[in-house]
């Protein structure tokens, strides 16, 4: 036959008699915990890529990025241009927001050429022809300690004239 030790009280440790608040107060935190996961599976914290389009008489930019990223993730963004008319020399300048925090891994087609001028990037695409599409990939990390909303500027220039810009935000999630 089994003894019980003479310094526990059965009702309170077995039975849990009068500490039904500290059952529920484990379950309420463990549901909390679970509650980050589940709204990062609905894309609460981001990273879907969404559109953005600007349009001149010369050119249209479209870019597909997130607005959302959390701290380390990978992501792509896309930058199609399309021609509507003859530019010399297409030029995609980048805004600071694009390298501050991030980490660009990849891009391709690789440009002709690529520039920076105070925290800015700028790629010489070449030359492209009315009704030519463009479609250039970038790959980026986002560093860990980058957090808050940045701005993103993107412009496409004829050499050094500006023919269309657009601007997103990114809000990086700790």
């Amino acid at each position: 036959m089994t003894q019980t030790l003479d310094a526990v009280d059965l009702d309170t440790a077995r039975d849990l008699e009068g500490r039904r608040l500290e059952l529920w107060a484990r379950r309420v935190l463990i549901l909390l915990l679970a509650v980050v996961p589940v709204l990062a599976l609905f894309n609460v914290f981001g990273q879907s890529a969404t559109e953005a389009k600007a349009s001149s008489p010369v050119a249209t930019l479209t870019v597909r990025s997130p607005t959302q990223a959390r701290g380390g993730l990978l992501y792509e963004v896309r930058f199609t241009i399309q021609a509507k008319q003859d530019i010399k020399q297409a030029t995609l300048a980048l805004g600071g927001g694009w390298a501050n925090g991030l980490t660009i891994n990849t891009l391709e087609p690789s440009p002709s050429q690529e520039t920076s001028h105070h925290g800015e990037l700028s790629f010489q695409l070449g030359p492209m022809s009315a009704g030519d599409t463009f479609v250039l990939h970038m790959a980026f990390q986002v560093n860990p300690t980058t957090v808050g909303t940045r701005k993103q500027q993107v412009a496409l220039l004829d050499g050094t004239t500006p023919l269309v810009a657009l601007t997103r935000d990114l809000t990086v999630y700790p």
